[in-house]
């Protein structure tokens, strides 16, 4: 089922997505300073293309530890991507999103839209895994939240 869909995602604004994140891409590594970034763009861009039967998450979610990204510094990297080239990703997704709303058989793509319009706002930190994985890293988050509030009491 992901075939498919994935397969109408590209006529339905996935394409199109897919290419202004490998553009993104780009120009971050033109710039050299951007080359960090650069990686998001081409990880996130082949998202872009191919979403479904896969989803992002927040790597402290799925390791259960901090690292570079998912703290201070990766707030830092968040600000100055959404200033430089997150905002009009999200744009570019949200229009799609609209274009996708307009057709009730759409309506999921529209969905897709928005939820990698949120990941181009701030996408440092996250990382693609399939469903299952990130359902699995959610569980366990969960089981170990639960079992560290249970410790404190």
């Amino acid at each position: 089922m992901s075939a498919i869909g994935n397969l109408l995602w590209l006529l339905m604004g996935g394409f199109f997505m897919g290419l202004g994140w490998w553009a993104a891409g780009l120009v971050a590594v033109i710039t050299v300073v951007g080359i960090p970034w650069a990686k998001a763009c081409f990880v996130i861009g082949q998202f872009a293309f191919l979403p479904f039967g896969k989803e992002a998450i927040s790597r402290k979610v799925l390791t259960q530890q901090d690292d570079v990204g998912t703290g201070g510094l990766g707030l830092l990297g968040n600000i100055v991507w959404f200033v430089f080239a997150g905002l009009w990703l999200a744009l570019g997704h949200v229009a799609s999103a609209v274009f996708c709303f307009i057709t009730i058989l759409g309506i999921s793509f529209g969905i897709q839209h928005l939820k990698l319009a949120g990941l181009a706002l701030a996408p440092i930190g996250q990382t693609i895994v399939s469903k299952e994985v990130a359902r699995a890293a959610r569980q366990q988050s969960a089981e170990a939240v639960v079992a560290e509030l249970r410790q404190g009491r």
